[in-house]
């Protein structure tokens, strides 16, 4: 279904629940940077009045998705850490296409967002597999569920607006360009690290 052109390799999981506590935190403020960007969306295109009804919803999830990875980080005595900038949603960003028209950027922009929302989902997954700790696993498995979700609506709303745009291959070159960027990763306890 996610079509990824890299697994993420069953090390990097064993690395994260070694390092579960500063996994926790950099998860919760991908969480927070996902609402903010749904948010981001329908700011800037408050006249698509599905797109604001449907990202409303996105976002009101992943803020409480960040609250429950709070609550996580507080049953375990610790506190969120510092945020710490995440370098593989930037350079996903920079693939976004801008200053050539407002519908191209807004095919992007969603297409971005289903890139990140596809490596979270198949990182969860992954996770949610193999870590030890059945709650936290069985919490995981939720969270895969929901941004497989999520995954399938950017998907959907860059088509439904992309007025002649080629979404599908546009798709097939954010692929490319992830399954590039993501061979630096996977050796930190970070979601996309």
């Amino acid at each position: 279904m996610l079509k990824l052109k890299l697994a993420t390799d069953v090390r990097w999981a064993e690395l994260a629940e070694n390092n579960i506590d500063q996994l926790l935190s950099d998860h919760a403020f991908c969480e927070q940077k996902a609402a903010s960007n749904a948010i981001s969306l329908l700011v800037n295109y408050p006249e698509l009045s599905d797109l604001v009804d449907q990202l409303s919803q996105v976002a009101m999830e992943e803020l409480e998705h960040f609250r429950q990875v709070h609550e996580r980080i507080l049953a375990r005595g610790k506190v969120l850490e510092k945020e710490r900038k995440d370098i593989y949603v930037g350079e996903l960003y920079n693939f976004v296409r801008r200053g050539i028209g407002r519908e191209i950027m807004l095919v992007d922009r969603l297409l971005f967002s289903a890139m990140i929302e596809a490596r979270s989902c198949e990182r969860f997954r992954l996770l949610s597999e193999t870590i030890a700790d059945k709650e936290l696993a069985n919490w995981y498995r939720e969270l895969m569920i929901s941004e497989a979700n999520h995954y399938t609506l950017f998907i959907a709303l860059a088509k439904k607006y992309a007025n002649g745009i080629d979404v599908d291959a546009r798709w097939r070159e954010f692929l490319d360009f992830e399954g590039e960027v993501i061979k630096r990763y996977g050796v930190s306890e970070r979601m996309h690290g």
